[in-house]
């Protein structure tokens, strides 16, 4: 009860994910990289506070091998409720983010996309296994292993210190 099925894979770098368009994304391409991982939504309460302290924090941070990936979810009250390429346009024209928008997933349930069953296997939060709602953030160092989960109300910025930390910055 509570425990999430486990996982093979040992790295988020072992994925292929879908980027807005439907193009194939290996997310080896972020090796050496710290990251973000968040499900987003464009009709959240939540989601200016996130989408304005995501890109100030990608902005601040991308040139030190930061990067931080969105993927659109409509599991919450339908509040992502448009297109992939939709919940892209929101982000880059609303909130000049430069990061990845990637396809709308299943963060729960038995449609799970395999990304977040490897997330979450990683790290429980307050009900386990499962994402609580919108703007769920996971910290994943450079070698592809998720070392926090935030939930919902922890914002950005204030975990800056823990992005700090696994860029080994002072």
């Amino acid at each position: 009860m509570g425990t999430s099925p486990s996982v093979p894979e040992k790295s988020i770098h072992e994925f292929s994910v879908k980027d807005a368009r439907g193009q194939n994304v290996d997310l080896s391409i972020y090796k050496g990289k710290v990251l973000l991982v968040v499900n987003v939504a464009s009709k959240c309460g939540f989601t200016d506070s996130n989408y304005t302290q995501l890109t100030d924090l990608y902005n601040k941070y991308k040139d030190k091998d930061f990067e931080v990936l969105a993927f659109p979810c409509n599991q919450f009250l339908k509040q992502e409720p448009g297109t992939s390429e939709g919940a892209q346009e929101f982000a880059c024209t609303r909130y000049k983010a430069e990061y990845p928008i990637f396809q709308k997933v299943r963060v729960n349930g038995p449609n799970t996309a395999p990304v977040y069953r490897f997330l979450k296997a990683s790290k429980f939060g307050i009900m386990g296994s499962s994402i609580k709602w919108n703007f769920t953030k996971f910290l994943v160092n450079k070698e592809g292993q998720v070392i926090a989960r935030y939930g919902t109300t922890t914002t950005p910025l204030s975990i800056e210190a823990d992005i700090k930390k696994a860029l080994e910055i002072e």
